[in-house]
């Protein structure tokens, strides 16, 4: 295990028995992954359903995030994603400068996270020398627990092997995993290997979630990571699953299911049933809409507009409440 994660003896998810630790989650289990950086969410989830509401930086449904950052016994955590670190063009002269920017956010939001998620695309070219930058520069966040899921960016020439050396320790399969805080389940999935078009998820995955649902009461509140979205969003662009309804078919059963992705650098909800879906915003470059160019391709916009593009997400979910509040915070 690297030196960015504290040894621990417990065992991962998928081990006989979840040992009993603070808040019900194993420290291996929430030290095996690395954070989102990308855009500010804050999520709260209440009587075993999980609602989720966006906030912009002005601060709507502010209200909500700070009464479950108030609450000692709420979950509060950060996802960011699509850092980029190494990525040099006109689109952002500066990757880890912004970077760094998202991280003093992360620190300044006025409470300690509980753990922060990187949705994947740490790097852009995936070399030692960017995973050691990425894995040094998150040190620097306030925070007990740092958690990634790898984007496609992180997988190049290698099939992963180099991030998991670094970020996967304690993991299943290709670096899946899952871990239980605060009543809440958290499950990180990988679907940026074995690309195509669409991402894709694997029958051996779908196996592990199948498995690792199975013992769960229908009221527990989920929340999945991925880097590529689980739906639809654009899949002319590979803005999808190609097998992520097998996995949603799984979670049908639970009355509060929220999916979190990175991977199109841009805020987007979608709502289906008892499920929503979130994209998260990037701290490197903005993508176009859907359909609106001929390819996603990093967009170059006025200086003075770029943090615009960029952000963090906080979320906080306090037992006994109804929804889960989330807040996206810009870089501006």
């Amino acid at each position: 295990m690297s030196d960015y994660y504290n040894s621990h003896d417990e065992a991962p998810a998928g081990d006989a028995g979840r040992p009993d630790t603070e808040h019900g989650m194993t420290r291996r289990q929430l030290l095996r992954h690395a954070g989102w950086f990308g855009g500010a969410v804050v999520l709260t989830v209440a009587s075993g359903e999980v609602i989720s509401h966006i906030a912009d930086s002005r601060g709507t449904n502010a209200g909500a995030a700070a009464a479950a950052a108030a609450d000692i016994g709420a979950l509060r955590f950060v996802q960011v994603s699509d850092s980029h670190i190494g990525f040099q063009g006109p689109a952002n002269m500066d990757v880890a400068g912004s970077f760094t920017e998202a991280i003093n956010q992360v620190n300044s939001l006025g409470f300690r996270p509980d753990f922060v998620m990187h949705s994947g695309d740490l790097t852009h070219l995936s070399t030692t020398g960017q995973f050691d930058q990425v894995r040094q520069m998150m040190t620097g966040m306030q925070t007990d627990r740092v958690f990634t899921v790898p984007g496609e960016h992180d997988s190049i020439g290698d099939a992963g092997r180099a991030y998991r050396r670094i970020f996967g320790m304690g993991t299943l399969g290709d670096g899946w995993y899952s871990f239980d805080t605060h009543g809440v389940h958290f499950i990180a999935l990988v679907n940026t290997l074995s690309l195509e078009k669409l991402g894709h998820l694997g029958n051996d995955q779908i196996d592990f979630v199948r498995k690792d649902l199975a013992g769960l009461s229908s009221d527990t509140p989920i929340v999945v990571f991925s880097h590529i979205p689980l739906f639809a969003m654009y899949p002319q662009w590979g803005w999808s699953t190609d097998d992520a309804l097998k996995v949603i078919a799984l979670l049908r059963r639970f009355s509060s299911v929220t999916c979190l992705n990175g991977h199109v650098h841009q805020l987007f909800t979608k709502t289906d049933g008892n499920i929503t879906f979130h994209s998260a915003t990037t701290t490197a470059y903005p993508l176009p809409k859907p359909g609106r160019a001929p390819a996603p391709t990093p967009q170059v916009v006025p200086a003075r507009q770029l943090k615009e593009a960029l952000g963090i997400r906080s979320v906080g979910y306090r037992q006994g409440d109804r929804e889960l509040a989330v807040k996206d915070q810009r870089l501006a």
